[in-house]
This record gives C-alpha cells, sequence and structure tokens, in this order.
C-alpha cells in the first residue's frame, strides 16, 4: 500500500508541474501522427477481498512493467492495446498469516477518447474496454492453513475503464498518466483447492501507471 501512495503522489507532482513547465512550448504538435507506443510502470491494488472456504482473505498489491499500443482513427479517437510486460505477485493473507500467492498478467483492448487537439500540450483522456487477466503461479505456503493442497483461480474478464492524460514534450515524445479500473462483470473466477470450489476471486483492482510514450 506504501508503495501505491508513492506512486499516486508522483502522478500528481507530474500533472501539477507539467502544464506550466511546457506552457511556453509551441513544438509538440503531432498531427498526422497515427501510432503511439507506450513503455511504463503501474501497481495495481486490489479493492475486494475475495472470501475463501468461509474466511475472509486480503490480497496485496504490487507492481510489473507495463506497455500499450495505439491507433488513432482520428486526433480525438483512439483503439489501443494494453497488458502488464510482467506479472503482478499478489500475496493472499487471512487473520492468520499469509496462505498463498499468486501471479497474475492483465492484457485489455479499449476505445479512448482523447480531449483537445494534436497541438495542445496536456491532454486529457478517457476509454472503455475489455481485460481479461490471466492467473497462474498459484502456490500454498509450506506453513499456512493451505499447506500441501493444489490451488487454482480462473482467469478474470470483464470491463475497464480508463482516465489519463499525456503531457506532449515534442511533436514525437509524451509522458503519460493513467488510471485503470478492472471490474470483473464476466462472473468472478473460482477459486479451487484440490479440484474443490471455495470461493471467488473477486479483486476488482485499480491498476495506477506511470509511462513516457513516442508517437510516429
Amino acid at each position: 500500500m506504501m508503495h501505491f501512495r508513492h506512486l499516486t503522489l508522483a502522478v500528481v507532482a507530474t500533472l501539477a508541474i507539467a502544464p506550466a513547465a511546457f506552457a511556453q512550448d509551441t513544438t509538440t504538435d503531432g498531427s498526422g501522427k497515427r501510432f503511439a507506443v507506450v513503455g511504463g510502470y503501474a501497481l495495481a491494488e486490489p479493492t475486494s477481498n475475495p472470501q475463501i472456504a468461509g474466511t475472509r482473505t486480503n490480497v496485496d498489491g504490487d507492481g510489473a512493467a507495463t506497455l500499450s499500443a495505439s491507433w488513432y482513427a482520428t486526433d480525438n479517437i483512439a483503439i489501443e492495446a494494453w497488458g502488464a510486460a510482467d506479472k503482478f505477485g499478489n500475496r493472499v493473507r487471512t487473520p492468520n498469516g499469509k496462505v498463498a500467492s499468486i501471479d497474475s498478467q492483465p492484457y485489455a483492448l479499449s476505445g479512448q477518447y482523447h480531449f483537445g487537439t494534436s497541438a495542445s500540450t496536456v491532454r486529457p483522456f478517457v476509454g472503455l474496454g475489455y481485460f481479461e487477466a490471466n492467473v497462474d503461479g498459484e502456490k500454498a505456503e509450506p506453513t499456512g492453513a493451505l499447506a500441501g493442497q493444489r490451488i487454482g483461480v480462473d482467469t478474470a474478464k470483464g470491463a475497464m475503464a480508463t482516465a489519463g492524460v499525456d503531457v506532449n514534450i515534442t511533436p514525437t515524445w509524451f509522458a503519460r498518466a493513467d488510471v485503470r479500473y478492472m471490474q470483473d462483470t464476466t462472473g468472478q473466477p473460482d477459486v479451487t483447492v484440490d479440484g474443490a470450489k471455495v470461493g471467488k476471486a473477486e479483486l476488482n483492482p485499480v491498476v495506477l501507471g506511470v509511462g513516457v510514450g513516442a508517437r510516429f
């Protein structure tokens, strides 16, 4: 949670300083450029804690590198493919301590609307799309309540909402900060222990990210 707060403060500081820093810059017009790629880093924090075998759990958040590629149909409308370049590691805890760990790797496709024009230095955007989060690496703690048992978690799927801002530095380069909310809307993933269903993995994470992008 502390890392999540630190990244939040970094994003807020960037958004507060950037408009003033680039207010006099008139060389950021990227009109005619239809593709963009962004490399960055994000922290995913679950907003729900699932109940497994009758016990309320707490699932820790984690950070990972991210990548995205966008195609701009117009200067304002874009289609974005986004995903984690690495896995988010999640520790599962109960009141009696850590009981398991899992890895998740989300990816998504969404439509976005970018406000302003290609010549705007600061361009907020919003988006809606669909995500899936592959889960693997499920492992019980050797000394926890699930020790020696085989854990399984299904893939999470559903809707994703995005809000963010691009700060154009040159016609090619820009900085980005965004937040994504992933809501499992297709039925919560089953959690199994030794093949038997014991609960649902309702995480619905908020993903806060920063990155650097290029248009071409």
